[in-house]
């Protein structure tokens, strides 16, 4: 009595040619390799094959058209005899690109499959991402992306804006296509469909109580930046200062820094961990909290001399290209360097896996410092009410009138007059101008 045939792990039958066979060699791949027989059924009964040359014909046509990425290479089919009849062993090695999975379905469990005992199950979501981690060496941005239905219109127009090209031949320079000729997470990060995000969020005073605004931005990464850095620029106002008789202009926040940080954060996340970027604003300052601590090997002291370690190298590249940044490394200085004038600086707070930068409102403190001062020459001069109120003004408002005295104050055109010439006399104030143009600032 002949013995029974029996599938196992790297063992499976099948009846005749169907679609079948394409998760099964998916499987293989993706595990330890088999051996699939067809002209056998599930019973270990040999049937054979009527017409096994086209039979094989369409089973390679149906692996090449439909498996991704190419598994060709790693699989071997031969017409064989078993007890008489004809059938076709395909015989499939362990894939180096895994996952393998069915181009119509994409990298995700109803794709990709792997053997379990002697069946085919679909993969789960962990085992998928496990694949990928083993295939690209942990490197988020050149393995793998899950989604592979990708569309770029927002990318494209910002490399129209620069006259670069960006078609399938700069798609595989950049790195958005990997060796095995699929989307990698870098093309996952620059797509539409970028699920990866940013929440920013303004707030009422200096702490996280009362929300003046709030939103979430998706997209390509390039479309968040751009969009963040609107949205933080919008509360980024502006505060005036007096050198002599010249007024000084100046933003809460240089633009350079706050366009620096953004970079930053959209450069050196760890993608790989599910959670937002977070910007958020305050009435003394801007925090930009990033998932991600620094490089193994990379000091904070490191990163403030300038040097230059990239996370995400081929991003990296991408800004670059754009000329969203000028120059490797030269971040840290560039925000460091705006703050140089104040005794306030930016802070940087690390953990294990954040980066947070804080960002002082240089007008909030410049105005704190001054109201410091107030308080020091009420105490010289010891100073009425009424002089204390027109020097809280001159604070707030950097150069006043007389008629705005009066009108703040609530007083007469003569007693502005003689509170303003007390403050003269006590050089806390000094004029600016002559005649209809004579107004007050602070005597530094």
């Amino acid at each position: 009595m002949e013995r029974k045939l029996v599938e196992s792990q790297v063992l499976e039958f099948k009846r005749e040619y169907s679609d079948g066979i394409r998760k099964t060699v998916i499987a293989f791949a993706n595990t330890d390799g088999g051996k699939l027989i067809v002209g056998i059924d599930d019973d270990g009964v040999v049937v054979g094959l009527d017409n096994p040359s086209e039979d094989m014909l369409k089973i390679s046509n149906s692996l090449r058209d439909s498996i991704r990425p190419d598994v060709m290479v790693f699989i071997s089919m031969l017409i064989d005899e078993v007890r008489g009849k004809q059938v076709i062993v395909i015989k499939v090695e362990r894939g180096t690109s895994c996952p393998y999975y069915l181009g119509n379905k994409g990298v995700r469990p109803e794709g990709v499959f792997i053997r379990q005992g002697a069946s085919t199950v679909p993969a789960s979501e962990a085992a998928i991402l496990k694949m990928i981690r083993e295939t690209s060496g942990n490197r988020y941005e050149v393995a793998r992306s899950m989604e592979q239905n990708l569309t770029f219109m927002q990318t494209a127009k910002y490399f129209s804006n620069k006259d670069i090209d960006f078609g399938e031949s700069q798609h595989k320079t950049l790195g958005l296509i990997g060796t095995d000729n699929t989307y990698t997470n870098l093309a996952f990060l620059l797509s539409d469909q970028c699920t990866h995000s940013i929440k920013f969020a303004a707030f009422t005073g200096s702490t996280k109580e009362i929300f003046k605004e709030r939103n979430e931005f998706v997209g390509s990464v390039l479309l968040q930046l751009e969009r963040v850095y609107e949205a933080v620029d919008k509360y980024n106002a502006l505060g005036s200062t007096f050198s002599g008789l010249y007024r000084v202009d100046r933003k809460d926040y240089p633009e350079v820094v706050i366009r620096e940080v953004l970079l930053n954060a959209i450069a050196h996340r760890e993608y790989g961990i599910s959670a937002s970027t977070l910007v958020s604003v305050f009435e003394d300052r801007v925090e930009v909290l990033t998932v991600g601590g620094l490089i193994k090997g990379v000091t904070l002291s490191d990163i403030m001399l300038g040097v230059s370690a990239s996370r995400n190298a081929n991003l990296a590249n991408v800004l670059y290209r754009l000329e969203l940044v000028e120059a490797y490394g030269t971040g840290m200085k560039k925000i460091m360097k705006n703050y140089e004038e104040y005794d306030f600086k930016p802070r940087v707070e690390l953990s294990e896996n954040a980066f947070k930068v804080t960002i002082p409102n240089i007008n909030f403190y410049r105005i704190q410092d001054e109201i410091a001062e107030k308080k020091s020459i009420d105490k010289r001069h010891d100073l009425t009410e009424r002089e204390e109120e027109v020097v809280r003004m001159l604070v707030e408002s950097e150069q006043i009138t007389r008629k705005m005295v009066e009108e703040e104050v609530n007083i007469s055109q003569a007693t502005a007059t003689r509170l303003l010439n007390y403050l003269l006399q006590k050089g806390i104030i000094k004029k600016i101008g002559s005649g209809k143009g004579l107004s007050y600032i602070l005597d530094e």
